[in-house]
């Protein structure tokens, strides 16, 4: 059990991430996987230690850290526990969304200090059972009567959502309004009701509990966000998730490929005058992994430089950006963690083994398939058609 006097001020966010995920994290991450479980131990500890509302601004309450360094937390997390890793991510999506498209709202304001004060975990629904996974449509639409909406929404994924403070969810403006003029509505705890539709038996990221439910709320329309979801996806959506997602699938891959490693050193203490075969394919991945850091590092450059320019943000060489980002890190991600496995062998094959990374390759297999690799190319293909590739090594 972690104790602290003053967790704002004694240390650290990082390094009360890093004594997090000994205490909590990595100690219940195989049942968690197993279970097909919350990580609870993991947010209530994080909630005590006041990790859940980094981003919110100092006029708010907030640290305001950069999302450089909620990235890194994310990476740590995931080392431990790839599921609690992701929940965080998806929390702090959900979180830079209210800080870019609520500063200027006085109720999404009055949100802020709750995170903070309280710790709320905030959750997702922005997919719908008949769009085929495009967030960028809608078929439910917000319904006004005076001051106050409702809305019916079947999602058929909403992760974690038993276990969310509030949902932000996503629909059309109107009952008439075409299917892409959304917007992103904040739905808190005692204002919406689930019913579930589809169950959560995968193959990985079991954690995470991605079920389905109809989402049933209403609320003040003072909770409606401000600016179209249009614009709030271009603006923090995108970068967001695309980065704090990339942050988590590098921190499965580090920890795997940091077992391999393990497994061939203590070979080499072994036979200290035989270099291990494995040492080789061992560079080999080392070489994968650098280049999945420096990937996700360019992108948090990038995404620095115009966070404040929103014609920058919406523009098509962003938008291509940010896209190629989450199609290169799940692809290297995947592949240093299968190097990891055809290095350690039977060792990282077996669950029972201190080298085992079976789990990590079943977590890691989610990356392509969270929005499908294929559609985010299918998307990109027409980009290309109209942009010019940027081959300049300076910006």
């Amino acid at each position: 059990m972690l104790t602290v006097t003053d967790p704002v001020k004694s240390a650290s966010p990082k390094s009360r991430m890093l004594t997090l995920c000994k205490a909590a994290a990595a100690p219940h991450a195989a049942d968690v996987d197993k279970s097909a479980r919350f990580p609870s131990e993991t947010f209530a500890v994080l909630k005590r230690e006041r990790l859940m509302g980094l981003l919110v601004p100092a006029a708010l309450g907030g640290p305001e850290l950069p999302l450089e360094e909620v990235a890194d937390l994310c990476r740590i997390l995931a080392q431990h526990c790839a599921s609690s890793g992701m929940i965080y991510a998806m929390h702090n999506i959900k979180l830079h969304n209210l800080v870019t498209g609520g500063i200027d709202s006085t109720w999404h304001r009055e949100l802020m200090k709750r995170v903070v004060a309280e710790q709320l975990l905030l959750g997702s629904a922005t997919t719908e059972a008949g769009i085929g996974g495009d967030l960028r449509n809608s078929i439910c639409a917000v319904e006004r009567d005076g001051e106050t909406f409702s809305l019916t929404k079947d999602a058929t994924v909403i992760s974690y959502a038993r276990d969310c403070d509030a949902i932000f969810a996503t629909a059309r403006r109107n009952a008439s309004a075409a299917s892409s003029d959304q917007v992103m509505v904040a739905l808190m705890k005692d204002q919406y009701e689930l019913t579930q539709t589809h169950a959560w038996d995968t193959l990985g990221m079991r954690g995470t509990c991605s079920e389905g439910f109809i989402l049933k709320g209403s609320a003040n329309a003072a909770q409606i966000f401000p600016q179209p979801f249009a614009e709030l996806a271009a603006q923090s959506m995108l970068a967001s998730a695309h980065i704090l997602w990339s942050s988590v699938w590098f921190g499965i891959a580090q920890d795997a490929l940091g077992r391999a490693q393990a497994m061939i050193r203590a070979e080499a203490r072994r036979r200290p005058d035989v270099k291990p075969p494995a040492a080789t394919p061992l560079a080999d991945a080392g070489i994968k992994l650098h280049q999945l850091r420096a990937v996700i590092s360019d992108a948090l450059e990038r995404f620095r430089r115009v966070a404040s320019d929103a014609d920058a943000l919406g523009s098509i060489g962003f938008s291509m950006a940010m896209n190629n980002l989450k199609v290169t890190t799940s692809r290297l991600a995947s592949e240093v963690v299968l190097e990891a496995l055809r290095i350690a062998g039977i060792q990282g094959y077996r669950n029972d083994s201190p080298y085992s990374v079976g789990r990590h390759l079943r977590d890691v297999l989610s990356a392509p398939l969270m929005i499908a690799n294929d559609r985010v190319i299918s998307n990109l293909s027409s980009s290309v058609l109209v942009s010019k590739f940027d081959s300049s090594l300076v910006e």
